[in-house]
């Protein structure tokens, strides 16, 4: 893996050479509830609850899965924030798929996207020229902020009007993902060796 030049007197941040397992995963996440909501046309609200509530809560258990792999050190810094932003994930998550209604979907939905919209952007910011990801969460956050702001807005109409905006934040976020974690997995140490093989 290729770390990025620091432009200062930053060292580089270290992050695991299997770092592109959690983010292919979390790609795949995605990318499953962003199709979920393309072709589901009329999802009950207990459907809407389950399904966006176990979307949100794997995300988030990916996103504490992906903090020590990164380099960021779990209990400090951006690395604790990115790790409270994923709990407040995980935890929106159980709430909305427990207490399946438009208003909660789209309140908690909201809350727990915007919190860890924002822990992204700060390890982003926090990251960048230090981290292979910092540009991927600058992005990632943007869009689960935007995600964040917009839900509230389509309460009003239903479920599948908030499956398709928390889909639509999913499937752009998942393909942003994806192509980090092919990037990162082109890159990782051992590939050329087993090239060779």
């Amino acid at each position: 893996m290729t770390l990025p030049a620091a432009p200062d007197a930053t060292p580089a941040i270290r992050a695991a050479a299997d770092l592109f397992k959690p983010v292919l995963v979390r790609a795949a996440v995605a990318l499953v509830f962003g199709a979920v909501t393309v072709f589901w046309a009329a999802p009950p609200e207990s459907g809407m609850g389950w399904a966006g509530g176990l979307y949100l809560l794997a995300t988030g258990v990916v996103m504490i899965w992906t903090v020590p792999k990164t380099g960021f050190p779990p209990r400090e810094g951006a690395g604790r924030v990115l790790s409270a932003g994923g709990a407040a994930l995980a935890g929106a998550g159980a709430a909305v798929a427990l207490i399946p209604a438009p208003l909660v979907f789209g309140i908690i939905a909201a809350l727990g996207l915007g919190v860890a919209g924002a822990a992204e952007l700060f390890a982003g910011i926090r990251g960048r020229g230090r981290s292979v990801l910092a540009r991927d969460w600058i992005a990632s956050g943007v869009i689960g902020l935007g995600t964040a702001i917009a839900l509230p807005f389509f309460i009003g109409l239903g479920p599948h009007a908030l499956l398709g905006v928390a889909g639509g934040g999913a499937i752009i976020s998942g393909v942003l993902w994806m192509l980090s974690g092919l990037t990162l997995r082109h890159d990782a140490p051992g590939d050329s060796a087993e090239a060779v093989n």
